[in-house]
């Protein structure tokens, strides 16, 4: 829930509590028609038709959620810009573009970071970066900001925050128990490191289960192969066009929609839209998928001080950590 103007912003989030943004750079990219259109993004992807219980959120609350946690623990401006502004080249039906569009990969769910660079040069937010005396170049590079980005297995903010996010609204977690969390984590030397062990260790356990049961699920699965099959065949008709994919997902439903008169089109969105019984049988499959796999392994002080992983105090989570990366495959069977 926000109010906001050109002038001031106040925004109640549903992890961090109540936050004003007064900084003119700020509110003119959250003002961007860039950044806007990511209300209209879902964060899974088209998840609630596979999985009906859950309260599905956008690509606009974790933005704002990354950028609120890195000004909660006093990132820089350019950092904080940074984490805003990293999910501004996703497409339509967020991580499904893995499977849909070329440059995307299953196993690594890397097309919007292939693709972010040329994307935000190209919109107007690069124009509102200059304008407030900021390098975009800078911004863009990664390597400048490990507290928003750092490769799995580490804690980044992009991580804490869609996790503690995804706690809320899909396993129906209070805000406290996320936030319980928080009061256990600094970041020191552009590291995110807990106080102690065991709430390291408790967030680990938590972090690889939520990924269990919703991002490389068996559902996920379903959902990242059917909205790919609905979108590479509308776009293979020209129901839908190159541009389309970097509109919302809500238009491109409307666009198929229009053309549910084709058959195939009318089975490939009943699939997409959950009204098709999926299984997963490796003796008699229609589709084989992978889905990324995530998890972590955070950093904590030991008793004297000293930075460990979770890792290096427990051999045994080690070993899960390490199989447990590798991508998860599914065998699809369709109902219809």
């Amino acid at each position: 829930m926000c109010y906001i103007d050109f002038a001031h912003m106040i925004y109640k989030d549903i992890v961090y509590g109540e936050f004003g943004v007064d900084e003119p750079v700020l509110l003119y990219i959250i003002n961007s028609p860039e950044f806007q259109r990511l209300k209209y993004i879902d964060q899974g992807g088209h998840y609630k038709p596979h999985a009906p219980s859950i309260d599905p959120y956008y690509r606009f609350d974790h933005s704002i959620g990354v950028f609120l946690l890195l000004r909660k623990y006093n990132a820089s401006m350019e950092e904080q810009i940074s984490g805003l502004i990293h999910d501004l080249s996703h497409a339509v039906f967020s991580h499904c573009a893995d499977y849909a569009m070329e440059g995307g990969s299953e196993k690594e769910h890397n097309h919007q970071d292939n693709n972010h660079i040329k994307f935000v040069k190209n919109s107007s937010v690069k124009d509102v970066l200059i304008k407030h005396g900021f390098n975009p170049d800078y911004i863009l590079d990664d390597a400048n900001f490990p507290l928003k980005e750092t490769n799995l297995p580490d804690l980044c903010a992009d991580r804490i925050d869609y996790i503690l996010r995804t706690g809320i609204h899909y396993a129906h977690k209070n805000q406290s128990e996320m936030t319980d969390f928080l009061d256990n984590l600094v970041s020191k030397n552009g590291k995110w490191i807990f106080k102690d062990y065991k709430v390291a260790r408790d967030f680990a356990e938590y972090f690889m289960g939520m990924d269990s049961s919703y991002f490389s699920c068996i559902e996920s699965a379903g959902m990242f192969r059917t909205v790919s099959d609905a979108l590479r065949y509308a776009f293979s008709k020209n129901y839908i066009t190159a541009k389309d994919f970097y509109t919302t997902d809500r238009e491109v439903v409307e666009k198929i929609k229009n053309h549910l008169d084709d058959p195939q089109m009318a089975l490939l969105f009943d699939r997409m839209d959950g009204r098709v019984e999926i299984v997963n049988n490796p003796q008699n499959y229609d589709s084989r998928i992978f889905c990324k796999s995530r998890a972590v392994d955070p950093l904590f002080f030991d008793e004297e001080g000293n930075i460990k992983r979770v890792s290096d105090q427990d051999p045994d989570f080690k070993k899960k950590l390490v199989n447990y990366l590798e991508p998860k495959e599914y065998f699809l069977k369709f109902a219809r």
